[in-house]
């Protein structure tokens, strides 16, 4: 039974973390590295907060981890939305053609590389931890986990932000018309996804990781291969890809292979992309189709050139 509870959490925490690369790709069809140092960035707000401000575990105590928590939140949405306005947005407003995917992607990578300098500049390349009593037991961190997807499924589907979210992520140009504000939208998905990031980065950094420079690489890529399991852009894809890493890292444990728990992982993932290219719940299809029958409707309403020439004649 400990097993499937350890699996269960160091699953749900993959999946939170996944799903601020799903929502914003499946909005900006962008992968955003720089999201995995938010991450990193996230942890060490709420361990100066808890650690240095608020006395660690021996004055604030669990009513201090869920302060530092709520400014680290903050502080991700803060930083998230900010990489958007000043790294991202400017590149949606002029880069074109094929400059327009790679331009961002490179930017992204950049983001990355340059947070991580700066945390290793500020707060150097010594591991940090949370006092081990903080850590919460492990029924709590699958429950806070399951709160706050089903919040966030709750968004999406049942708010005017969540479907404004779904409009732009279809076609953000008829969204337009039809009054959104993509930018908005577009701003607001990171505010959510670096939230969630936080989140994500408390839970992990209190139960078993350090925090560190290279925080964000580790868990990140983690989480990133789950989102890209699951379905890229599919907000319950990467729930499934979380839970199924988890549960996987947990069973590699059992074997002679816990070694290679990254290399298992990344085969498992080659082996599903072969056979199912958008990943368990991707719906690129349901793309593709969409995509030809508004292809077939602007052919049909698009006049021919000869009756353009016979209107012409006609006059």
């Amino acid at each position: 039974m400990s097993w499937l509870l350890n699996a269960l959490a160091q699953g749900s925490m993959i999946a939170l973390i996944a799903l601020g690369y799903t929502m914003v790709y499946g909005v900006l069809r962008l992968i955003n590295f720089a999201h995995s140092e938010v991450l990193m960035m996230s942890g060490y707000v709420a361990f100066l907060v808890d650690d240095r401000l608020l006395g660690g575990y021996q004055h604030g105590g669990t009513r201090g981890v869920l302060i530092s928590t709520a400014v680290a939140v903050v502080a991700a949405v803060l930083l998230g939305v900010g990489i958007e306005a000043f790294a991202y947005r400017p590149l949606r407003a002029r880069a074109r053609g094929a400059t327009a995917r790679i331009a961002p992607l490179v930017t992204a990578i950049g983001v990355s590389m340059l947070l991580q300098s700066v945390a290793q500049l500020a707060f150097t390349a010594t591991p940090q931890k949370f006092d081990p009593r903080l850590a919460p037991p492990v029924g709590y961190v699958v429950l806070i986990a399951a709160v706050v997807m089903a919040g966030l499924y709750a968004l999406v589907h049942l708010t005017w932000i969540g479907k404004a979210m779904r409009a732009v992520s279809v076609n953000a140009e008829a969204a337009r018309l039809m009054g959104i504000r993509p930018s908005r939208v577009i701003a607001v998905t990171f505010a959510i996804g670096s939230g969630l990031a936080a989140i994500g980065a408390v839970l992990y950094s209190t139960t078993q990781a350090s925090i560190e420079p290279t925080m964000g690489s580790s868990i990140g890529t983690l989480a990133f291969v789950a989102a890209v399991f699951g379905g890229i852009g599919s907000i319950p894809g990467a729930m499934l890809g979380g839970v199924l890493l988890g549960f996987l890292g947990e069973l590699v444990k059992f074997t002679s292979f816990s070694g290679m728990k990254d290399a298992i992982v990344f085969l498992l993932l080659v082996l599903v992309l072969l056979f199912r290219p958008a990943g368990l719940l991707g719906s690129a299809r349901a793309r593709r189709s969409s995509r030809r029958a508004w292809r077939g409707r602007a052919r049909t309403f698009a006049p021919s050139t000869g009756g353009i020439r016979r209107a012409c004649a006609g006059s």
